[in-house]
């Protein structure tokens, strides 16, 4: 069968360097006893390193020239665990009959912030999430505070994952090269269950802040409280949000829940 041609309406760019294909599929093994799911597969390089693992594995591709390419290549996977989906519309839950599952890919650059969302939403079904993204995304997930870089990704995954930017690949190993650098990270759940706060007023605040991130809290947070709410005098009010830990980002949520209630 005919290779497939990378589509850029699908931000496919196809990885090459087989050494490289190896190195992303042995970051699986921080869970080496739980299925594995890999978003976007393409004609299968990551695929062929990942299936010696001997464990559970399942692709989801939405492109139906890779999904052929890969019934036709990788019998060995089954019929069944070639999934031709749209990830970001999937139901998480069904795909490994609710058992924990470790997600992986070499991500189309184009929804990569989209599958980390989707991620976050089913925390409780992925203890661990590897693979690759653009290098400016990873250096995002993976800033500390007071860095150009820190951002919404970087506060809403912290909270609930221990982030390794692992490594950097050139774009010479890609076909078609993107124009950016790409980088490998792995992403493994801490022990957090309850971030102590309330968790949707806790998105909005880290959304509206950095929204907002040339403003002092004390301006960006006003479009969250009504009128009738006066903004605090304590410190933290004056900071960028890039300034603020995800503690405190959790303590800045209950001041403006009881604010809120009051």
């Amino acid at each position: 069968m005919k290779l497939v041609k990378p589509k850029k309406f699908l931000g496919q760019h196809f990885l090459k360097d087989l050494q490289v294909a190896q190195r992303i599929a042995d970051t699986v093994d921080a869970y080496p006893d739980i299925p594995i799911l890999e978003v976007g597969p393409g004609m299968g390089v990551l695929t062929q390193y990942l299936l010696p693992k001997k464990r559970l594995l399942k692709v989801v591709e939405l492109d139906f020239e890779s999904t052929a390419y890969l019934r036709e290549n990788f019998s060995q996977l089954g019929e069944e665990n070639i999934i031709e989906q749209d990830f970001l519309k999937m139901d998480l839950e069904k795909v490994f009959g609710g058992q924990p599952f470790v997600l992986t890919g070499n991500y189309p650059y184009n929804i990569s912030s989209q599958i980390f969302f989707k991620m976050l939403d089913n925390k409780e079904l992925i203890p661990c999430c590897t693979g690759m993204v653009q290098k400016e995304v990873a250096e995002r997930i993976a800033a500390s505070p007071g860095s150009k870089t820190y951002g919404i990704l970087s506060v809403l995954i912290q909270a609930w994952y221990h982030v390794e930017y692992l490594f950097t690949v050139d774009e010479h190993v890609f076909n078609p090269p993107p124009k950016v650098k790409s980088a490998v990270i792995r992403m493994t759940r801490n022990d957090v269950n309850d971030l102590g706060c309330n968790e949707k007023l806790f998105k909005q605040i880290v959304k509206t802040t950095f929204n907002q991130r040339r403003k002092t809290l004390r301006n960006s947070i006003a479009s969250i409280l009504n009128k009738t709410n006066p903004l605090s005098a304590e410190p933290i009010f004056s900071k960028r949000p890039e300034q603020l830990s995800v503690q405190d980002f959790i303590g800045l949520t209950n001041w403006v829940e009881k604010a809120l209630e009051a």
